[in-house]
């Protein structure tokens, strides 16, 4: 007879027993740099990833689950009536402002109670409503499922889209024939990327990940032929680096861009003709970053070579590498992006932070017509413009106390239109709500950013409880938008504020980079003094504020709650990016390489081990009180693998001296974004909001 491991014995115990599950410690060391690192909970890790079969390893994960649907048991109604306030402030049979591309006029939309949505369109000239794609059919039956790249081709006849139905965002294409509803034969497994057709219809481009979940090509499919038989055009050997496809916006040339963190290169390929040789824009430098539009056979170059705040450059398709500066880098001015129309090319970007849409004339490139809005804190930025020929644009627009606008704007006169504000059936009266936009000095003389709203008749006197939130990585600047979910928290009394601190691109590229490599620390050292800073200002008091951080973010709540514990009365960390320098350690691991540039590489380098190993979350978990804390992970997630969460909640279990809860969940049949589905997402977010209401002491 075969017995089960002492370990599985203490889990199957631990399923009925109230206390909560203490994984096993097993001796593990290495040493790097001289420097030997003990980690006991390596066996977390199973050595068959990404499968993840080991017994023991499934058992603890199982019997944190367990302990996790004990504790939350009693708190169940709150969570249920969280969950049908945010579900009351959904418009459940949602459907987008229809586009036109071409003949057509393309749209999608939920059905009452679908989780997913469905794509139509109808001809311009008039005609029945046609289904594209049903993704409710696609996803039954399926525990996770996500739509990714979807292209449909340029006589408006074939569609090719990818689907991800574990989470592990390796995408399978398929192609569909619009004219018979039948599906082509041929299916393409294990892409990550987008799909471009050519100008003949007669295939696509499109990347395949490799072993190491990393797009390192890309490829010609042409319809009728066998997958095997797909010509790589690209391959790129740098295992740092990325492959991506894109098409410009005169759908004249097919960009296959190619890059890491700090660096890129762009190829250039004829849509007519995806076996020429490659127009190289220009050859890649390290520290340059560009991208590329194109417009009667001019380049449109949008680069930060001279500057962090970037800059626009032309150069012909004759010499692509000869740039010509048009608009130069504006220390006020972030520049963000670039995209070209017939008539008109348009210029995104952030002014002291703000977003900003301004319009330039081919004729007068130097003379902006920029696009105002009223508010003094807003989030707004082009929505989905297709065609290259156009009058008009669409445009998106919110605050964190405006619902979501969808707009056209008139080019030649000025005038904006509205089509569709986010419909909240619930009911809203934005007149309920203040929002601000604060600046909080930091310890080293830095003013941070601080986008905050609050209920009318909020108290600045320390009593009043408040939601902080922030991620600061990658230059990702977190938008200061609506949410209904949210409301949740204001109408229980909350302020919510998102704190712009260092990491983030949020004050341009410079804000980035000093919050990254050997400047990392900043990034923590800004969130901790903004609370600070909202405490001493009266918003709320050390103790009721709760936070939340995602991936990289999660790292963030991992870094606070080592330096400063007692700030925090509840801490939600989604998929935490915790084990910093195990991961960075570990070249083996799809993400490490191409991560080098952010956190920096240990392997080669003492003094960014040194650094990461000062700040890394699990490395640095201390005897102390820690703070009630909801930690998750996903199974199937490839970008902060669930061994993370696993092992950081259990060298806190082991390590802190309080009687705080601390939950570990992870989702068995999902990846690094949580459950699919928009109503499956919303009872993640109502635990959450319940965990923090409990925690806070607020009853529902």
């Amino acid at each position: 007879m075969a017995f089960p491991s002492p370990a599985i014995l203490f889990y199957s115990k631990a399923m009925t027993d109230p206390t909560p599950p203490v994984a096993e410690r097993r001796p593990h060391s290495f040493t790097t740099h001289g420097v030997t690192i003990e980690d006991p909970y390596a066996w977390l890790k199973d050595p068959k990833y990404p499968e993840v079969t080991d017994p023991d390893v499934l058992a603890y994960l199982e019997a944190e689950n367990a302990y996790f649907e004990r504790v939350m048991a009693p708190h169940q109604p709150l969570v249920d009536t969280l969950y049908e306030e945010m579900k009351a402030r959904i418009k459940e049979d949602e459907s987008s402002v229809p586009q036109k591309d071409g003949d057509w006029l393309y749209w999608t939309a939920f059905e009452t109670g679908g989780q997913y949505r469905k794509w139509w369109r109808k001809p311009v000239a008039g005609g029945p409503d046609e289904l594209l794609l049903d993704e409710p059919a696609l996803a039954e039956g399926k525990e996770y499922f996500r739509l990714g790249a979807f292209a449909i081709s340029n006589n408006g006849q074939l569609l090719a889209y990818a689907i991800d139905d574990s989470g592990a965002e390796r995408f399978e294409v398929r192609v569909k024939d619009l004219t018979t509803g039948e599906h082509l034969p041929e299916v393409i497994p294990g892409m990550l990327s987008e799909i471009v057709w050519t100008a003949d219809d007669t295939g696509f481009l499109y990347g395949v990940a490799n072993d190491q979940w990393r797009t390192d090509n890309a490829r010609f499919h042409r319809l009728g032929t066998p997958v095997a038989d797909d010509v790589e055009l690209f391959h790129e050997d740098d295992e740092g680096y990325r492959v991506a496809v894109a098409e410009t916006s005169d759908r004249q040339w097919i960009v296959i861009g190619t890059g890491d963190h700090v660096t890129s290169e762009v190829r250039l390929l004829p849509t007519n003709d995806p076996f020429a040789t490659p127009i190289l824009v220009a050859p890649r430098k390290e520290g340059r970053e560009y991208d590329v539009d194109a417009h009667d056979g001019t380049l449109f170059i949008h680069t930060n070579d001279t500057d962090p705040m970037w800059r626009l450059c032309t150069a012909s398709l004759d010499a692509p590498g000869e740039w010509h500066e048009l608009i130069p880098a504006d220390p006020h001015f972030y520049m963000t992006g670039v995209e070209c129309y017939r008539d008109f090319f348009v210029v995104e970007g952030r002014r002291d932070g703000l977003d900003q849409i301004a319009i330039h004339r081919y004729d007068a490139p130097t003379v902006p017509q920029p696009i105002t809005f009223p508010e003094a804190s807003y989030a707004a930025g082009l929505g989905d413009n297709p065609e290259y020929d156009v009058t008009t644009l669409r445009l998106g627009y919110e605050s964190m106390v405006t619902p979501g606008t969808v707009y056209d704007y008139d080019v030649a006169t000025g005038g904006l239109t509205v089509l569709k504000v986010q419909e909240i059936p619930a009911g809203y009266d934005a007149a309920g709500y203040r929002t601000e936009r604060l600046k909080i000095t930091v310890r080293d003389g830095t003013q941070v950013p601080v986008s905050i709203v609050y209920p009318a008749g909020f108290q600045r006197d320390g009593s009043q409880p408040l939601f902080l939130y922030a991620y600061g990585a990658y230059g990702y600047a977190i938008p200061p938008g609506f949410s209904t979910g949210r409301l949740s928290l204001l109408d229980r009394g909350f302020a919510y504020a998102i704190a712009h601190i260092r990491g983030g691109d949020d004050l341009g590229q410079q804000w980035y980079h000093d919050g990254k490599l050997e400047k990392r620390t900043n990034t923590f050292n800004d969130f901790v003094d903004v609370a600070k800073g909202l405490i001493e200002q009266g918003w709320t008091s050390a103790g009721r504020i709760a936070t939340a951080g995602r991936s990289a973010g999660g790292e963030l709540m991992g870094a606070i709650v080592n330096s400063d514990p007692d700030l925090w009365g509840a801490v939600i960390a989604d998929v935490p990016f915790v084990d910093v320098l195990n991961t960075m350690l570990d070249a083996d691991l799809p993400l490490t390489p191409g991560e080098w540039p952010e956190w920096g590489n240990p392997i080669e380098d003492r003094a960014a081990f040194d650094l990461i190993r000062s700040y890394s979350p699990y490395d640095n978990v201390v005897a102390q009180d820690y703070p009630p804390m909801f930690i998750s992970g996903g199974l199937n997630d490839p970008r902060v693998t669930y061994w993370e969460p696993a092992k950081w909640a259990a060298k806190l279990r082991s390590s802190k001296t309080d009687d705080n809860v601390l939950l570990l969940k992870t989702n068995m049949g999902a990846g690094h974004g949580g459950k699919s589905g928009r109503f499956e997402s919303l009872r993640e977010a109502a635990e959450e909001h319940a965990f923090v209401l409990w925690q806070l002491g607020i009853s529902g």
